[in-house]
């Protein structure tokens, strides 16, 4: 397999100083972006969907204009208005394309809902982002149990068949489709509004704008991603997760790439994405943590991954054992990236640097990323603080509008002329970022600060250990002493002495402060929606 060979950066200090934003007055990724590639591209594959059955899917960039425009045809006919919100809860299938293409067009602001939510999640959306629609499919009727004809919603949409009051929505594109046009929506105007995995506590609502991430997400495609007309892309993402937006529409769509679908409903199955990504040619690979862990623990000499020429990791940390792996197999470097709901990329490990393994990497160009102090101030190199983003005297374009009706959430975020993440990390000399953990999650012991992500790749490097999660325990005599839940790898058993083998493991790997004075054997993790572990409902029940 060949290195990675960059498309659009070769020379990261060159590209990061000359970017500047676009600031237009009006923007639509639909009417600005899609139309454009459909003008000038008709026949080119916009999508390449596949399911678990082996059926497939070509849509060129032609027919997603033509789905998009029936999908804002349909919803305005019915009475939406512009700035009214749509929530949307449908697996990976088409019509949810081309449906969020539709609301784009139409002004409406649409709300991700991931098919994994409870009726007590969706009933807590719907009221709190006041929508006036829902969309969903046969698969997710069960999730609405209760709510239909309640709160806000005035229209209950179905794909397919479905009991009244459902409606059946009719996405098939008619006569005097091509016809349909909407007036110009501004570039500040709310476009997409997301709910956070709520790691901490309830989800806050994050608006987005046709700009934030219509435009934003120009940076993600086509300097992280490394994106060409020319390439097949994959991210591994639920429709209802940011990340989707990130990988399977605005990233690749911005730079007229083919956006590779799987649709699978069950469990995570690594041989049979491995399979996918062989027989569907992908080019560019994009996978959360927990995904490139088990792709790793195969047996990758099986497959012909050749055609793969970058690969990408984002959500939280990736364990350095994992890149090493893949590297080994593939001769490709696993890149990793930062953001969150609320932004774009903001740091990356772009094509064009030299990796770091274990580094989030540089601050992506139009962004200002600093390690600040509580005071707001940049903290010296290789001192832990803040990661934060520079949002004065000019705001990034790739950045949410701000946290819905939630002014105290606001406040919080805002420090000085930065914004600041809830994330900590700390700068080296030559300028890469370094993750330590959520401002929250970091472990104060005897003295030293300790992120939980160090301890538990620690873990992760021991056969025992398939996955852990660390935590801070309140202790009288030391301030708090570390504690780790360990899942164990199939064919271990938990016990004292594997407990105190842990350990030793841990001091022996890195610094010995940092080893968990307890270890507890579990066989789940309190996840998000979104697969992050909630490490606030384990402090909780460990007081």
């Amino acid at each position: 397999m060949s290195s990675v060979s960059p498309r659009n950066m070769t020379d990261y200090e060159a590209v990061y100083r000359s970017f500047r934003w676009e600031r237009p007055e009006h923007f639509n990724f639909a009417t600005d972006v899609i139309d454009t590639h459909a003008a000038q591209r008709p026949e080119a594959l916009a999508m390449l969907w596949s399911d678990e059955a082996g059926n497939q899917r070509r849509v060129t960039f032609a027919e997603l204009r033509r789905h998009s425009l029936q999908a804002a045809r349909f919803l305005t006919d019915l009475g939406l208005r512009r700035g009214e919100r749509v929530f949307l809860v449908l697996p990976r299938i088409p019509e949810w394309w081309f449906l969020v293409l539709g609301c784009m067009r139409a002004g409406l602001v649409f709300m991700p809902g991931t098919p994994m939510l409870t009726p007590k999640d969706i009933r807590y959306r719907l009221a709190a982002g006041q929508a006036q629609a829902v969309i969903t499919d046969a698969s997710c009727l069960d999730r609405f149990e209760g709510l239909v004809g309640t709160g806000p919603v005035k229209h209950w949409i179905a794909l397919g068949e479905a009991p009244a009051p459902w409606l059946r929505y009719a996405g098939e594109p008619t006569e005097g489709t091509e016809g349909v046009s909407f007036p110009p929506t501004r570039a500040d105007e709310p476009m997409l509004l997301y709910f956070t995995s709520g790691t901490t506590g309830m989800p806050k609502q994050v608006l987005h704008t046709h700009a934030s991430y219509g435009l934003g997400h120009g940076v993600t495609g086509r300097y992280w991603l490394d994106l060409t007309p020319e390439d097949r892309h994959l991210t591994l993402s639920d429709t209802g997760w940011a990340k989707c937006a990130w990988g399977k529409l605005f990233g690749p769509w911005s730079q007229g790439a083919c956006n590779v679908v799987y649709d699978y409903r069950g469990r995570f199955d690594a041989p049979r994405i491995l399979k996918m990504l062989e027989t569907q040619r992908v080019t560019t690979f994009c996978a959360p943590p927990t995904a490139w862990r088990a792709l790793v623990l195969q047996d990758l000499s099986k497959y012909d991954l050749s055609a793969i020429r970058h690969a990408v990791s984002a959500g939280e940390p990736l364990n350095p054992e994992v890149i090493d792996t893949w590297k080994a197999a593939t001769g490709l470097h696993i890149r990793e990236g930062y953001g969150q709901t609320e932004t774009v990329v903001v740091v990356g490990m772009f094509p064009a640097l030299e990796p770091r393994v274990g580094s989030m990497g540089k601050p992506s160009p139009g962004f200002t990323v600093s390690i600040i102090d509580d005071q707001g101030q940049e903290v010296a190199t290789g001192q832990e603080g803040d990661i934060a983003v520079r949002v004065a005297p000019e705001r990034p374009v790739g950045l949410f509008q701000g946290y819905l009706d939630d002014d105290a959430a606001n406040a919080a975020c805002r420090r000085g002329d930065w914004y600041v993440t809830g994330d900590r990390a700390v700068k080296d000399a030559e300028g890469y970022f370094w993750f330590v953990g959520r401002a929250d999650d970091v472990i104060k012991t005897s003295g030293y600060r300790v992120g939980p992500f160090e301890v538990e790749s620690a873990l992760l490097e021991h056969a025992a250990v398939a996955e852990s999660a660390v935590i801070g325990v309140p202790d009288e005599r030391i301030g708090q002493r570390i504690k780790a839940y360990v899942i164990l790898a199939p064919g271990y058993t938990g016990s004292p002495e594997l407990a105190v083998e842990l350990q030793e493991h841990v001091k022996r790997t890195t610094a010995a402060y940092k080893y968990p004075r307890e270890i507890e054997f579990v066989t789940e993790l309190p996840k998000t929606v979104s697969g992050k572990i909630r490490r606030a409902e384990l402090r909780g029940s460990a007081r």
